[in-house]
């Protein structure tokens, strides 16, 4: 079968000093262009991919045959990957890609809700998870225990779109690294009531009028303010290192923002708008010696499919696979 995930853009986490008993509550849209993966019964487990995506790959076969004994006799092609730890969410697509393969190989019927439980996905932000499922602008209500609830799913306007620019710059932190950070981060509850009443009275009005003006302002207050949470880790309300790009950002794009850790960092745009921004964001790199890929956000408002293959042939390989 055959797997095709979203990516997620991170948009902002509201409170990580749980002053309502909460912790964090995230905002983020899917955009198209995730994973592709190949998943088919093999006769031992094998895996072509990076060697970080092999590791998630492994760690999802051993839990999902803890869990429900479905074995490890698979091969796990990646056809298309998301960049690791760039700020995109792969991670989380990947491993969800993957255990709902299994699942589905197996007969197994279960929620993503549920899957990410067992593959310890969603334990600060629930965006990547709903992203999977739904696609779309997706608002989670905060960890309390287990997964975040999903909040606000609401399909992302197709005019739309976002300039993503990724410098060649050290990568964002990745999970271990950012446990001690995301368990001991006490924020700010003043920050946190701001960041929430631009989202109930600003973001999302302008999202369900599809005034991109407006959800654009917002987004950048809402970037900002989040950035006060996290300045003591990553050197300002952003990285130091993305802070000129994002000037440019600022002055050319309806609203601004860094994806999680980043380093990409990513402008609201119109669609029909992409061609002159792209021209427009080339020529200010090169002026600045600045190198970084340049990319077309296309929002995506549907989740991750699965094509099957023939199921009564996969069925039989997969039992000829295990004796």
């Amino acid at each position: 079968m055959i797997i095709e995930t979203p990516k997620r853009l991170h948009l902002g986490l509201i409170d990580p000093s749980a002053t309502l008993g909460r912790r964090f509550g995230a905002l983020g849209v899917a955009l198209e262009g995730g994973y592709k993966i190949k998943l088919v019964p093999h006769d031992e487990l094998k895996v072509k991919g990076q060697h970080e995506d092999e590791e998630t790959i492994e760690f999802v076969v051993a839990k999902m045959n803890e869990h429900f004994r479905t074995g490890f006799n698979y091969m796990v092609e990646i056809e298309k990957a998301i960049p690791r730890h760039i700020g995109l969410g792969s991670t989380t697509q990947l491993s969800l890609a993957v255990g709902m393969g299994i699942a589905k190989l197996n007969g197994l019927n279960m929620e993503v809700e549920e899957l990410a439980r067992i593959l310890k996905r969603g334990r600060n932000s629930g965006t990547g998870i709903y992203a999977f499922k739904y696609g779309g602008f997706i608002l989670d209500g905060g960890v309390k225990e287990g997964i975040a609830p999903l909040i606000f799913r609401e399909d992302f306007p197709e005019e739309w779109a976002f300039l993503l620019i990724t410098p060649e710059a050290k990568r964002g932190f990745d999970e271990e690294e950012e446990k001690p950070i995301m368990k001991g981060v006490m924020g700010k509850p003043e920050v946190a009531k701001e960041i929430a009443h631009r989202i109930l009275l600003g973001l999302l009005p302008a999202l369900k009028e599809r005034d991109i003006k407006t959800f654009g302002r917002h987004l950048s207050e809402i970037q900002t303010l989040v950035g006060k949470h996290f300045e003591d880790y990553q050197g300002g309300e952003f990285r130091e290192d993305v802070k000129l790009v994002l000037e440019f950002l600022r002055e050319n794009t309806y609203g601004f923002g860094q994806s999680s850790w980043g380093p990409t960092v990513y402008g609201l745009i119109k669609r029909s708008e992409y061609q002159s921004l792209n021209a427009k964001a080339h020529d200010f790199l090169k002026e600045y010696g600045i190198k970084a890929q340049i990319e077309l956000g296309v929002p995506r408002n549907r989740g991750a499919e699965i094509v099957e293959g023939n199921v009564y042939i996969m069925k039989l390989i997969n039992n000829v696979a295990k004796r």
